[in-house]
């Protein structure tokens, strides 16, 4: 099994071949074990004995396509495969389909789940392993497609404001273009049921059953181009209760809707500090 487990200050990214033992220096609650099974996700990762919060490699796609992901092992019993981050503007999310088709940002960072980290990470790999540059390009909403369609998942939306309020909301059930024959024609179409309420109150809802949209690909139900309009990328209808891809405002803004929004829980003239999308196994 290959593993990037995040150590820090400073990063520290390790990884491991199949069928052998753990490579040294890596936290004390990672077992040595061998010929372990290519994980999943992030279940797979604390089930192998890694139950530390890091980045660490997954194969939703075959053993010849690793993605690196955040793994969140601590909020609510761990296990949390993440596949949205933001917490400090760094990274523009306001972008095309094939970047949110492809993925970007860095899993140490914010980022949306793809190739884009797995390819930077590769200059801290070990030497025997080479670097990951040569990848091929794992697709994220892809990739989000495919753990949903091998297990069944839950979804937690974790939300923190610049008051260091925090909140969140959870969805029993969640899965990205479930039935469809190609998820990308049929527009990585998300669905989630089974909301529970973390003080957040329920933004997401309304977008189930709507296509993904980024503002060189409108698939939304409105006259005008929500993506365009709310200076995003998201499942929008008419157009959005959540813009968790908007602009980066820190805090109130003047503009409407077109920030990091929840609007159950702070309106839309509000962008949120941070916000993680991430998803376990039901």
């Amino acid at each position: 099994m290959k593993a990037l487990l995040a150590l820090l200050p400073p990063l520290l990214l390790l990884s491991v071949p199949p069928c052998s033992h753990q490579a040294t220096g890596i936290r004390g609650d990672a077992l040595e074990k061998s010929c372990l099974q290519l994980p999943l996700d992030c279940d797979d990762i604390y089930a192998q004995g890694y139950q530390a919060d890091g980045v660490y490699l997954i194969y939703p796609s075959g053993p010849s396509v690793p993605v690196p992901v955040f793994c969140d092992m601590t909020t609510e019993g761990g296990r949390w495969t993440v596949f949205q981050k933001r917490f400090n503007g760094s990274v523009s999310f306001f972008r095309g389909w094939n970047d949110y088709k492809l993925g970007f940002g860095r899993a140490d960072g914010e980022y949306w789940l793809g190739k884009a980290g797995a390819r930077r990470a590769g200059a801290h790999l070990t030497a025997s392993q080479g670097s990951t540059e040569q990848l091929p390009a794992p697709p994220g909403l892809q990739n989000i497609h495919l753990l949903t369609l091998k297990q069944k998942y839950e979804l937690r939306v974790d939300l923190e404001d610049f008051e260091n309020n925090t909140a969140y909301a959870k969805y029993a059930d969640f899965s990205i273009s479930p039935n469809a024959v190609s998820a990308e024609e049929d527009g990585y179409t998300l669905y989630v049921a089974g909301f529970e309420d973390g003080g957040a109150g329920d933004s997401l809802s309304y977008h189930s059953g709507q296509k993904f949209s980024t503002f060189d690909r409108d698939q939304d139900l409105f006259v005008q181009n929500c993506a365009a309009l709310s200076s995003g990328a998201f499942w929008f209808r008419s157009c959005h209760f959540a813009n968790l891809n908007g602009f980066y405002l820190g805090g109130s803004h003047l503009s409407y809707a077109n920030g990091i929004n929840w609007a159950q829980w702070k309106g839309f003239y509000y962008s949120l500090k941070r916000t993680e999308m991430k998803i376990r196994r039901a």
